[in-house]
């Protein structure tokens, strides 16, 4: 079975761009070590990804091989003044960077509604489901927040419902000790009043009792 061949053209998918770089760009770094070991050559690559990122391999020293690309070139420079690799590396970096950042800044405000003149039916589309993706995001980081609230008030309220029948039950507990004392005191201030009378009326205590003296003899009957 033949192996399809594949068209050499840019990847439109983000995720499988990214992942075609990866595996090339370590495909091409293994080619060159193989090149450096048989053919003891010395080799020095730099890559930069599509976000910008610089990747850099070696046989010695990426430094020495700059140096020396430079030594050995620079008869045929036609100024002096020119600049050097690493500054002419430094300036590609940034531009690279720029040219990013101007992208994203693009894409930003194509979200917000603005710059969408120039978009065509497909792009309008794919913008339309990445809002779609971004804002099913946060309705579901919402929903979470929510639910966290709701617990957070839930357990709040069966606190002060606790709290409430504790309240309660002291309170009922309260009333019972006073209802009691108001009893105990009663009893004791009718049972003084009893007293008071009886002390008051002495001579209810005698009266079944004779306490007259009779003189003389007893009479007897025939």
């Amino acid at each position: 079975m033949t192996r399809k061949k594949i068209q050499i053209k840019k990847i439109d998918n983000i995720a499988a761009r990214q992942v075609a770089f990866s595996k090339r760009r370590k495909g091409l770094f293994k080619k060159a070590k193989e090149l450096a070991i048989l053919c003891d050559a010395e080799i020095g690559l730099l890559v930069f990804s599509a976000s910008g990122k610089l990747f850099d391999y070696a046989s010695s020293s990426i430094q020495e091989i700059l140096e020396r690309h430079n030594n050995v070139h620079s008869d045929n420079l036609p100024n002096l003044n020119e600049p050097s690799v690493e500054l002419q590396l430094e300036s590609n970096i940034r531009a690279k960077l720029n040219e990013e950042v101007e992208k994203k800044s693009h894409e930003l405000r194509q979200m917000k509604g603005e710059e969408l003149q120039g978009l065509g039916m497909e792009e309008l589309k794919k913008l339309e489901k990445s809002l779609q993706g971004g804002l099913s995001r946060v309705a579901e980081i919402m929903d979470g927040k929510n639910s966290e609230l709701l617990s957070v008030i839930g357990r709040k309220v069966d606190l002060l419902i606790e709290e409430n029948k504790r309240l309660n039950e002291l309170e009922v507990e309260k009333m019972g000790e006073q209802i009691i004392m108001q009893n105990i005191q009663g009893n004791s201030s009718e049972s003084v009043g009893n007293n008071s009378t009886s002390s008051n009326n002495p001579s209810q205590d005698y009266d079944s009792s004779d306490t007259s003296l009779k003189l003389g003899l007893p009479v007897l009957d025939y």
